[in-house]
């Protein structure tokens, strides 16, 4: 590959970088805290590729011989590198969904499991509750003092269906999408069975106790009073 090339790649990718934690579409990919990082990291490859671009441009002037061998053909397949970088300029990957879910086991919460039983806090006051499905899970399948018992609760995720159920579905990280496991829970009652997958919802009901066991793979059993349709996150993941 060319210097031209090499250079030119650099900056690109950088400045792909740099776009992506600008406008938010880093989210698909790593949690929050590492937008800092994304940032340097694009801002670097800018830096070093046009400094190395502007080095070759004043050797160039500099150099008394002209290469006229006729070898910019050689070029051609480094230029095919472009392809990727300008994919992450011009379309935004959708974030993992329903088909992750179907493909992954979903499972407690490792700190829930590692908690075993653990005591968790009150729920705060209130007619309904929102809660992160992460916490969520945690509670019904860990917590021994069944506070989520009799509370209603509002959950944020996207439709999965499978197996003949409805679930309603949130992808966990903890440092980027190749980490992600899903938690889940099973939607009863049907309100949300004619939606499509992957379509964001809101729902609001309770627990059935006894229900997030492993035999259900920490699946709890939702009850919903009202299931609505919302618009998808901007960042979609749960930490």
């Amino acid at each position: 590959m060319k210097r031209e090339t090499q250079n030119i790649l650099l900056i690109l990718l950088g400045g792909a970088l740099v776009k992506i934690a600008v406008n938010g579409d880093y989210l698909r990919y790593v949690k929050p805290a590492q937008q800092p990082w994304i940032v340097a990291g694009g801002a670097v490859m800018v830096v070093l590729g046009a400094v190395a671009i502007v080095r070759d441009l004043l050797a160039a002037r500099r150099s008394v011989s002209h290469d006229h061998d006729g070898h910019a053909h050689s070029a051609r397949p480094a230029w095919l590198l472009l392809v990727p970088v300008l994919a992450v300029f011009l379309v935004a990957p959708p974030a993992l969904g329903a088909d992750s879910v179907i493909r992954t086991e979903a499972r407690a919460p490792a700190s829930a499991a590692a908690a075993d039983a653990a005591a968790f806090p009150p729920l705060p006051a209130g007619n309904v509750v929102p809660l992160p499905v992460n916490e969520f899970v945690s509670r019904a399948g860990w917590d021994a003092a069944g506070t989520l018992n009799g509370r209603t609760v509002s959950l944020t995720g996207f439709v999965v269906h499978t197996g003949g159920r409805t679930l309603l579905a949130r992808l966990v990280i903890s440092c980027c999408a190749a980490d992600a496991f899903p938690v889940t829970v099973h939607l009863r009652g049907g309100e949300a069975d004619h939606l499509a997958s992957d379509a964001w919802i809101q729902v609001t009901g309770q627990v059935v106790p006894g229900t997030a066991t492993k035999a259900t793979s920490y699946t709890p059993d939702f009850t919903p009073a009202s299931v609505t349709t919302v618009p998808t996150p901007e960042d979609p993941y749960e930490y």
